[in-house]
């Protein structure tokens, strides 16, 4: 009986596991369209058991397309073999990877995806594709050494068998799987923000080998975005330059172009970083430099390697120059303006030593080269992208190891001629007769597009923003013909001073003085970093050569670089300033032009038949340039003038205080211009004709933009910290914030108070950015907490001594709301809740300035608002 019921209980068992089988295999079963990822134990490239190799002709049948090159690449139907020699086992690649075709919301094709360095390796009848890292070095003859490469070693992105051996010992190796299968190191995925990867509808397209490169091009369908759209209107969301928003729901498929160039043997001679010279870096930590009894860390300039054609020449040629090629999607009518951006740069590298550095060509045709490719990592393009993005970028790749510049592909997407337009139009309109009608003609808008080109090549060369450029000129000499004639009004492309909005009408400038050109600080920065020092057989052995010429910055201004540590601190260090330091006197004369410009408005705009679409975002820049220019006088509250200094250079002293007699002036500017109402702003001919709505909050957008900035939490503290050191000579932020006071409420001290709806919005706002420094979500603390709390009982005292005063109705009755407020922001039970990282202010992030958003050219419009919604 006991066996009978055993055996029952087994049948049982067995006959459940078999009729649930089928079940479970179809729950398991991948959604329709998308492939199951692989197994743990199952890598994309691996096997379960390494098999012996075949014979060659076993697997290089006479069915293989074959391409010779720095490694044979072999076609066979859907299969791709690379045939590795011997000699190239262990040796670095650079891989880069890059979209060239896309599908709509997942950015643009030509767009990097980013890079690598990896080499092959051999593991008995195994070749390993390592990942290389440079983070941390040591000599290789020092102990430590080994301890580095302990703690950083190569990850492996996959493995694959080897399949033959060929005639001279060359290893074949499958590595269709590379390129047909999701591998984490290469995916897309982050990109288009996407959760499934569907190998049926992915396989390789194209494969090619040259001496020095591979290009292999892979076309990716993936699947379900990981953000479905909720449901109900949402509100507009800015474009990134870099990407789009992510893959529209279903599936997207797009075209991946990898390129695998080998490194240089020979590593280039590395340049040691400085940071007074303005220049993009690796880094290393280097353990092996025992002089300094720490972790040293190592900072190479980037830059391309320029070897001089005759060593003895001054000037020469160099061995390989700089070139960029013009994408053929670029208009034709651009194309000779994009080459002259490219080549403006030939003059500031004849300084440093070489003739025809730097190169702008058109690419080969299809007919003399089939092979050529702009996604190829060997050539450096200028993209031209089909983007409403109304800006450019100029990212370059490196070698790790010393910095050395390999590649470079500029973005430039259509609508950035726009954006320029648009600025020209504000900035330079009243001394340009050409840009007072639109359209521009093309010629004008060709040289704009040469100086975004040339500005986006400067930061391929190795060169970073240096905001500090545009304030080491003299003030007076930014309206004097000669001095814009050989210095132009910034010493450099790399800063953001666009266009010289200082130049009155009276002043009879050339319009073509108003752009900017290389500078002396461009020149001065590529012969630092280019001009070659062969006495010097080592990086260290050139730091007193490099040291002496960065020291011409003492005698000359406009040679210097934004100073390390300012944190924006240093009012000379602004984005679109034009001028010195002095910004009460040149927001002045850019003031005078904005008025200019507002009457230029309507005329410029207006076209019969056409809708008033360019007035409206006309206005919203001039709106945008007011409170921008504004904003480079609060940056003198609480400044520092600053230079970078070095040890035994001069005082040393590296950051000044403004002087307190400047600030004063900075905060009574701002009470006359910025907090007064802006009556020549408020145009009805040119509001009434753009929405009904939406003035008072354009102008109050602007000029909350400007307070802001002047209430900033940093400038406060650097107000109190200059107190602390500096004693009676410094602006107490106590005087600082009762002067802003007293400014944005002048009218409680007038006889019988009236104030008008623009000023109202701007007291409200005064009220509501105190609320949040007191009561939001990352409140203030110590010093500030109290300044506020004694502002808002200063301003209830007056506000009860002002509202018997006041026989306007509306006047009293805000006064009334505004005691209200002010005992609601001082009541405890509204006392600040736990900081949390999702919500924000709506006042911004604490910067002084508006955070700059990716890209070389940030948009400060202010739209004009309808019905809630931001134009």
């Amino acid at each position: 009986m006991k066996n009978w019921l055993i055996h029952l209980l087994l049948v049982s068992l067995l006959g459940a596991a078999l009729l649930g089988a089928p079940a479970t295999a179809k729950a398991q079963e991948p959604p329709q369209g998308e492939t199951a990822p692989p197994r743990p134990l199952q890598r994309p490239g691996a096997r379960e058991a390494s098999q012996e190799p075949k014979p060659y002709d076993q697997v290089i049948t006479k069915d293989a397309v074959s391409d010779p090159g720095v490694f044979t690449v072999h076609r066979i139907k859907d299969k791709l073999y690379f045939e590795i020699p011997p000699a190239e086992l262990g040796r670095e690649f650079l891989w880069v990877n890059q979209i060239k075709r896309t599908t709509p919301g997942v950015g643009y094709g030509g767009q990097a995806l980013g890079n690598r360095i990896v080499r092959w390796t051999r593991n008995g009848n195994r070749i390993l594709l390592r990942s290389v890292v440079y983070e941390s070095v040591a000599d290789p003859n020092h102990p430590v050494r080994q301890a580095v490469d302990a703690a950083q070693n190569e990850t492996i992105i996959m493995a694959f068998d080897i399949e033959a051996f060929g005639p001279n010992g060359s290893m074949v190796i499958d590595v269709t799987p590379l390129f047909t299968t999701e591998v984490a190191e290469l995916s897309a995925r982050a990109r288009l923000r996407a959760r499934g990867f569907d190998r049926n509808r992915s396989f390789i397209e194209r494969a090619v080998s040259f001496p020095e490169n591979i290009n292999v091009e892979a076309t990716h369908t993936y699947t379900s975005p990981i953000d479905q759209q909720p449901a109900g209107p949402q509100p507009p969301q800015p474009p990134s330059p870099f990407g789009g928003q992510g893959m529209r729901p279903g599936s997207a498929t797009v075209l991946m172009h990898y390129s695998m160039v080998k490194l240089p043997q020979v590593p280039m001679k590395p340049r040691l970083y400085d940071p007074r010279v303005g220049f993009f870096s690796v880094r290393q930590l280097d353990y092996s430099r025992e002089d300094r009894h720490r972790v040293v860390e190592r900072r190479y300039i980037t830059r391309w390697r320029l070897e001089k054609k005759d060593p003895n020449a001054e000037l020469s040629e160099p061995v390989k120059p700089i070139v960029f090629y013009i994408d053929p999607a670029t208009p034709p009518k651009w194309r000779p303006y994009l080459k002259r951006g490219v080549e403006k740069w030939q003059k500031a590298f004849e300084a440093a030593g070489f003739k025809n550095a730097i190169l702008a060509k058109d690419p080969p045709s299809p007919q003399e080269d089939p092979e050529w490719s702009p996604e190829d990592a060997r050539y450096s393009v200028i993209r031209w992208l089909p983007s409403t993005i109304e800006n450019a970028s100029g990212p370059h790749i490196h070698d790790p190891r010393t910095g050395e510049i390999l590649e470079a592909d500029i973005q430039f997407y259509h609508n950035v001629q726009k954006l320029v337009r648009d600025w020209y139009f504000v900035q330079a309109g009243p001394n340009d007769k050409r840009a007072q009608k639109l359209p521009m003609p093309d010629e004008l808008i060709g040289v704009l597009l040469e100086y975004v080109t040339a500005h986006e090549v400067g930061h391929t060369l190795g060169f970073p923003h240096n905001m500090k450029a545009s304030s080491t000129y003299p003030f007076e000499k930014l309206r004097d013909k000669e001095w814009l004639r050989t210095m132009g009004h910034t010493p450099t492309l790399m800063d953001y001073s666009r266009f010289n909005y200082l130049v009155q009408p009276e002043d009879g400038i050339d319009p073509a003085l108003l752009v900017p050109e290389i500078g002396p600080y461009d020149i001065f920065a590529v012969t630092w970093g280019y001009k070659p020092i062969p006495e010097a057989a080592t990086p260290d052995d050139e730091k007193k050569i490099l040291d002496a010429w960065a020291r011409q910055q003492d005698e000359k201004p406009w040679l210097r670089f934004s100073t390390a540590g300012s944190a924006g601190s240093d009012p000379g260090e602004l984005t679109e300033a034009v001028g010195d330091a002095d910004a009460i006197a040149a927001t002045r004369l850019g003031m005078a032009n904005l008025q200019r410009v507002a009457d230029m408005l309507l005329p410029a705009t207006t076209e019969p038949g056409e809708p008033y679409d360019e007035l409206e975002i006309l206005y919203g820049r001039l709106l945008g340039q007011w409170a921008l220019e504004l904003n480079h006088v609060t940056a003198l509250v609480g400044g520092f003038y600053s230079q970078q200094k070095h040890a035994g250079q001069g005082d040393g002293i590296r950051f000044t205080p403004v002087p307190r007699e400047r600030q004063v002036a900075a905060v009574r500017y701002l009470n006359e211009a910025a907090f007064a109402t802006p009556r020549f702003l408020i145009r009805p001919e040119i509001l009434r004709r753009i929405a009904p709505t939406g003035a008072l909050e354009g102008i109050g957008r602007a000029q909350v933009r400007v307070l802001t900035s002047l209430l900033a939490n940093a400038r406060l503290q650097r107000l109190v910290e200059q107190e602390a050191v500096d004693g009676p000579t410094a602006y107490r932020p106590a005087d600082f914030l009762a002067d802003v006071r007293r400014g944005i409420w002048s009218e409680l001290d007038t006889p019988a108070p009236q104030i008008d709806a623009y000023r109202r919005n701007l007291q409200r706002a005064y009220l509501d950015l105190v609320n949040e420094k007191l009561n939001g979500r990352q409140p203030v603390n110590d010093d500030a907490r109290a300044l506020y709390r004694g502002e808002l009982r200063a301003l209830d005292r007056a506000l009860t001594a002002a509202i018997p005063k006041t026989s306007d109705r509306t006047t009293r009755l805000h006064l009334q709301d505004a005691r209200d407020q002010i005992a609601r922001i001082l009541d405890p039970k509204f006392a600040a809740q736990p900081p949390q990282q999702q919500q924000r202010s709506p006042f911004g992030d604490g910067l002084e300035t508006d955070p700059e958003p990716l890209g070389c050219w940030p948009d400060y419009s202010i739209p004009i608002v309808r019905d809630g919604t931001a134009r």
